[in-house]
Order: structure tokens, then C-alpha cells, then sequence
């Protein structure tokens, strides 16, 4: 795998894990909500590695990493029609319920409109905290060329990440390519090994018709039950 000099590596802590943030169905990896700060950055070319928080498994798992293969603005999202099975449907399957591509609006100058979607309120209405965050970065990160682990994470080695001199921390860290070449080596080896790009369902996925609001940091459980895995 070609490195380049000027590449960047993102590496964050995932809190929640729904299949949500990231997105990794329908053969895209999608970064649309949370993380401003990394969707404002990332350019063509960098990578973006997702590992465990301690409520999802023990530190240092991993449970994605993605290479930006393409970037969009929300509205370009919204009406490309390679995304339009990533906008939510909360009467559907699981995987439809946490559809990523849920902000757009008429014009520049008016206000972001919200689909009912893992990030609106629980009777569906906006969440303006969600709001707020999410749209810090008007840029959608989307990957051709990822791994997601899901609950099925595998263990960075010690090794790996004393190497690059990663822990877990607030925030996310970022490192030039040359620098986490440890980490991309041991990733392309377990990518190797996977059966397909996704390869586990996502931690907190049995809840999909959970909503998580910023404003409160909750995740509020609804009695929905989808039509289908």
C-alpha cells in the first residue's frame, strides 16, 4: 500500500457503537455526524481509526478504520443518489433505522433540516444539540476502502501501540503516516484476514431504535421493534 508523505492518520475513541458513527453499510464507510473536528480535517488520502471505549469493550480494540477515498458537503450527500439508501427510515430494518445522511437544506442561507434518526429527539422531532455538533463540519468523509469489526474487534498489540505512543484519551490523536506505519501494517494484515469489509455488527446494534443526544450525553431507549435483522 502506497504512503504518502503529507497523509494523515486520525485515531478517536468510539463511546457508542449502533452502526450510526461511522456508518459502514452499503459498501461505503460514512463519517456524517460527530466528530466535527475529524471531518474537518480529514482529506483524500488520510485514514480514520475508530478503537474502544471502555463501555464497548476493553481499551485498545479496534473497531474500524477507514482510508478517505471521497469527501461531501451534507447537500451533496443528500442528493447523491449512491446515498439515498443511507437516509434513516425508524420503521425499517436495523440497518435502515441508523441511516447516516440526515441533514440537508434548500439554501445556503436557511437552517439545517434533521430527519427522524438516531441523533433527532425520541418523538422524532430535531435535537438542536445534535444539530449544533454535527453541522460544525458541513463534510461528510466516505470511505471505499475500510474494515469495520464491529463487536468483533480485534486487539491492537501493545506492541503496535506503544509504537506509534497511542493510549486512549479524550479527544482524537492524530500521527503522519510515516509515523503509524505499525498501525497500517497490523490493520492490512487483519484486513486481509476479514471475510469482507464488514465484518461484525456494531456493539449496540440489538438497540437501534435508541436516540443519543449531545445535549444530555444519554442514550434514550424506544420499544420499537424492527421489521427485520
Amino acid at each position: 500500500m502506497a504512503r504518502h508523505s503529507g497523509e494523515i492518520v486520525f485515531v478517536y475513541v468510539v463511546a457508542r457503537d449502533f452502526g450510526f458513527a461511522p456508518n459502514p453499510f452499503h459498501g461505503f464507510c460514512t463519517l456524517a455526524c460527530c466528530k466535527p473536528r475529524i471531518r474537518s480535517t480529514a482529506k483524500v488520502g488520510d485514514w480514520v481509526f475508530g478503537v474502544a471505549g471502555g463501555d464497548l469493550a476493553t481499551p485498545g480494540h479496534c473497531i474500524f478504520g477507514m482510508r478517505v477515498t471521497e469527501t461531501l458537503s451534507f447537500d451533496e450527500y443528500w442528493l447523491d443518489p449512491r446515498f439515498e439508501v443511507k437516509k434513516p427510515r425508524r420503521n425499517g430494518s436495523r440497518v435502515m433505522m441508523l441511516g447516516d445522511n440526515i441533514y440537508h437544506r434548500q439554501d445556503v442561507d436557511a437552517e439545517w433540516r434533521q430527519e427522524d434518526s438516531h441523533h433527532s429527539r425520541p418523538d422524532g422531532s430535531p435535537d438542536a444539540s445534535n444539530i449544533a455538533t454535527d453541522t460544525q463540519a458541513n463534510r461528510v468523509l466516505v470511505s471505499q476502502h475500510f474494515t469495520y469489526f464491529g463487536a468483533s474487534a480485534p486487539s491492537i498489540p501493545g506492541i503496535v501501540l506503544n509504537a506509534i505512543g497511542y493510549s486512549n484519551g479524550r479527544n482524537h490523536r492524530r500521527f503522519s503516516a510515516l509515523v503509524a506505519q505499525p498501525l497500517l501494517s497490523w490493520f492490512q494484515e487483519e484486513s486481509r484476514r476479514a471475510d469482507g469489509p464488514v465484518v461484525g455488527d456494531p456493539f449496540q446494534f440489538r438497540r437501534s431504535a435508541a436516540r443519543f443526544s449531545s445535549g444530555s450525553n444519554k442514550i434514550t431507549d424506544e420499544v420499537v421493534e424492527p421489521l427485520m435483522p
